[in-house]
């Protein structure tokens, strides 16, 4: 009796599938996309693989980065720390060698993590991949071949896809489904043919993201792990209009994030849970081993995603260093925090003017020009664009858009006293002394050699 019991017992391990108790895990990451252009999020760009997913999965409405750029985007998703403390807060930049990634979390769990596509994080022995880059976009026949060799009986896998789109220049996609004339711009970006154009081609080649985003899923059922595999796209920080990237308005910072898990996320769910891109890595680590690491600034939202609770973080964070970027102010330091309802955003050096990529640009040459021209409009967004206040405090709830600056309206003060009181705290924890901190930016970018070396020692 007991040898027919182990044997039942024995025979019960050995044919229960290693996925069952090891889900994959697929991020599909864009670059420089506003979330609001996207079609589930209300947008103009015709997104139907996202949509779609959003119906399979759980929608979030309040994703966040901690960084409107690039480079300290990645770190902060890869390492779970804030920008500051993996020491990745300017634009080009690598993390100090001690610091450990999510490749150092799950492959001692028996996992392959592997990345393709822009990569954009240095050092590599900090990053160490599988596969690590291999083109600005990802690799379809690489994916094809990591989820056939898995579905062989292989390891379980975690794959960073990164895509390049819809950065510019915008030459992907079709940009006649978008005819300029009938393209709605927000209100905070000034209105001329140039733009017009431009994010025509822009909403184009967010079209273009979501077929790599398709092609990817596609490959799942090819290879039957859709029903074991937690998917999750993102849509990175905002475009390269105006009041997006290179900022701490919430165009800049907040994030689409849509999350399909068969049997474990409610398919057509939407959460209004506040969670931060530091919070990927712990989520993953949570989702495969149920474990928590110490140490790290991220939290598992996890029992969001199973909905065993409603609510995740109370404050989010944001840094935006101009210091080092193409076209940037040798010095604009911007830290922000916001909670559910209200945002507070300290330009610590609002005497200098705003300056980076985007202002070189064609684009924003042409609403220059009509500023000149006498266009009143035209003449209050660009100067706005260029010069802030020292304090900007917005009713989120009521002004998402960030068009009303209500810093010195009655009222305000107590909630720039509790918003600064909970910034000055998480800078205090990061290491953050503000305006010294971005004077040493150019010591964290990658051109440094010498800085690189000195550190290995």
């Amino acid at each position: 009796m007991y040898i027919r019991f182990f044997s039942i017992l024995f025979l019960a391990v050995i044919f229960t599938p290693l996925a069952a108790a090891s889900p994959n895990l697929v991020f599909i990451i864009a670059d420089d996309c506003t979330f609001r252009d996207i079609g589930c999020y209300g947008g103009q760009a015709r997104t139907p693989h996202i949509d779609r997913l959003a119906t399979q999965g759980m929608r979030f409405e309040r994703c966040f980065q901690a960084a409107p750029m690039c480079s300290p985007t990645r770190h902060n998703i890869y390492t779970g720390l804030y920008p500051v403390k993996s020491g990745a807060w300017p634009n080009h930049t690598r993390a100090y060698p001690h610091v450990k990634s999510i490749v150092h979390y799950l492959r001692p769990l028996g996992y392959r993590i592997t990345q393709t596509g822009k990569t954009h994080v240095n050092p590599q022995e900090v990053f160490p991949f599988e596969n690590f880059g291999g083109g600005k976009n990802p690799d379809m026949k690489y994916i094809d071949r990591l989820f056939a060799e898995t579905a062989d009986g292989g390891k379980p896998f975690c794959l960073f896809a990164c895509s390049n789109e819809p950065h510019s220049p915008w030459n992907k996609g079709d940009a006649a489904a978008y005819p300029p004339a009938k393209v709605k711009l927000p209100p905070y970006i000034v209105d001329t043919p140039r733009v017009r154009e431009d994010f025509s081609k822009y909403l184009a080649e967010i079209t273009y993201y979501d077929s790599q985003v398709g092609e990817i899923l596609e490959l799942l059922d090819k290879h039957g792990l859709g029903n074991n595999t937690l998917v999750m796209v993102v849509s990175e920080q905002g475009n390269a209009f105006p009041f997006a990237k290179w900022t701490c308005y919430d165009h800049g910072l907040q994030s689409a994030m849509v999350v399909r898990w068969p049997g474990r996320v409610k398919a057509g769910a939407v959460s209004d849970a506040m969670v931060e891109y530091v919070d990927v890595t712990p989520t993953f680590i949570a989702a495969v081993s149920g474990q928590v690491v110490k140490g790290l600034d991220g939290k598992s939202f996890l029992p969001v995603l199973t909905g065993e609770t409603k609510r995740h973080k109370e404050h989010v964070f944001g840094i935006m260093t101009t210091r080092g970027i193409i076209n940037g102010t040798d010095a604009f330091a911007i830290r922000s925090v916001r909670d559910e309802r209200y945002k507070l955003i300290l330009n610590l050096n609002y005497e200098s003017k705003f300056t980076n990529a985007c202002t070189k640009m064609p684009l924003f040459q042409s609403m220059v020009a009509k500023a000149s021209a006498g266009d009143a409009t035209a003449k209050k967004l660009v100067r706005a664009y260029h010069h802030r206040p020292a304090i900007e405090l917005y009713d989120m709830e009521k002004d998402p858009l960030e068009m009303e600056n209500l810093a010195d309206k009655t009222g305000s003060k107590i909630h720039i006293k509790r918003l600064r009181a909970k910034l000055d705290a998480w800078m205090k924890s990061q290491g953050d002394k503000g305006v010294e901190t971005e004077l040493k930016a150019i010591e964290r970018q990658r051109r440094d050699r010498n800085k690189v070396n000195r550190e290995k020692k």
